[in-house]
């Protein structure tokens, strides 16, 4: 069956099952490898893209929940030219170790600031609570998505 969406910006249309999770059409099949696949359980969040603003799991979110829609996944936040102001304020914060729960985390963290561009610490700790992460960088990570919010304000302001 054919689905169609928005990735990214631009439009895509895959020929596979509709009940494909989402995660697998991203890596398998268009070769976007910053969605990671982790528990299959929505439990974990690595595999988390933003659907229509929303930050959602992607392991069992089946394709044709996707048809029409927009969709984003970590390569769409920003480029090494434009980097979204979260992928800079990681950098600058040095707010990841192992690199595998971060583009979940990044995708969570870019819905919190589009819904909530001036987030105190209980709202990012809210807004990250489905993204699990063992290395211990979790005062880095709220640091760095409070810095992002600060970067854009500042932005903004400008």
């Amino acid at each position: 069956m054919t689905t169609g969406f928005t990735l990214n910006g631009a439009a895509v249309v895959v020929d596979l099952p509709p009940d494909t999770p989402l995660v697998h059409v991203l890596r398998d099949t268009l070769g976007l490898f910053g969605t990671r696949w982790g528990c299959g359980a929505e439990v974990c969040g690595s595999c988390m893209v933003l659907l229509d603003g929303a930050a959602v799991t992607s392991c069992t979110l089946a394709l044709d929940a996707v048809a029409g829609r927009r969709l984003r996944s970590v390569e769409g936040l920003g480029t090494p030219q434009a980097p979204h102001p979260l992928q800079t304020a990681f950098l600058q914060e040095q707010a990841g170790q192992c690199g595998y729960c971060l583009s979940g985390i990044l995708i969570s963290a870019a819905a919190l600031l589009e819904s909530n561009p001036d987030p105190d610490e209980a709202a990012i700790r809210a807004a990250l609570d489905r993204n699990l992460c063992r290395c211990g960088a979790h005062n880095r990570i709220l640091r760095a998505v409070l810095r992002a919010a600060a970067a854009a304000a500042m932005r903004e302001a400008a």
